[in-house]
């Protein structure tokens, strides 16, 4: 199969690859749409029911759709065999998840020290179990393309989505035991949780653990992916596709 070589980077991409790339725009593509929609829906439940947990998830979901935006930027046009473009895009994935922790732990904060209870919100309710219907299906095809790919930023991309999932659990819990049984605190420390976990992957994202560099990359050294690789951007899913 013939191969493409792109003269600045020297990086060899064949057919396969290239159509991996198209498949991993359009995914951002689509998950940009629907970031715009859970963002939207998730800030005007968050607020009216004065849930921070809820408005930090939705606040979470506009740095996921940055992400996407990032992942679109870098399969456009000549960035898409660039492996310089691919640095730069890893990097700001990675800015993407610290632009989300400090309001939502300082807010989490305000809400244990105030002792905040939020009012039950079924519109937040079924906007959390949406998302963890959805969520999980996508980050894992963005993870196998970033090793596909060997690309930080389509896997850092894919991580977002499965830990938009995995807060979505953990804001959904915050939200019934609330309605349920009133546990307020549940809300609060659900957002501490968002702010812990958003900080720890933007900076494993930042120093390339938990991906695939692109081949003679300098990060390469750096990154976590590969066999046994354990964070949510790395994709444990057998060798790249070349």
């Amino acid at each position: 199969m013939s191969e493409a070589v792109h003269p600045r980077d020297g990086i060899a991409h064949d057919a396969r690859w290239i159509e991996a790339a198209r498949l991993a725009r359009w995914l951002a593509w689509a998950s940009l749409a629907w970031m715009a929609v859970e963002g939207v829906v998730g800030l005007i439940a968050g607020f009216t029911a004065g849930s921070t947990a809820l408005a930090g998830w939705a606040l979470s979901s506009v740095m996921e759709g940055l992400a996407s935006a990032i992942v679109i930027w870098r399969f456009t046009g000549s960035r898409t065999r660039s492996a310089t473009a691919e640095g730069q895009a890893r990097k700001a994935v990675a800015v993407s998840f610290w632009l989300l922790a400090p309001y939502v732990a300082v807010e989490s904060i305000r809400g244990l020290i105030g002792q905040h209870r939020p009012e039950t919100t079924l519109l937040g309710i079924g906007l959390t179990v949406s998302s963890l219907m959805m969520m999980p299906a996508l980050g894992v095809a963005k993870r196998r393309l970033g090793t596909r790919l060997e690309s930080a930023a389509t896997a850092g991309e894919g991580g977002q989505n499965l830990l938009c999932a995995y807060l979505a659990a953990t804001v959904l819990a915050g939200l019934v035991g609330n309605s349920l049984w009133g546990w307020w605190w549940l809300d609060p420390l659900a957002g501490l949780v968002i702010a812990a976990t958003a900080a720890r992957e933007g900076r494993e994202a930042w120093r390339g653990k938990g991906c695939c560099a692109a081949p003679g990359a300098a990060e390469e050294q750096a990154c976590g992916c590969g066999r046994g690789g354990t964070g949510l951007g790395c994709a444990d899913d057998g060798p790249a596709d070349r």
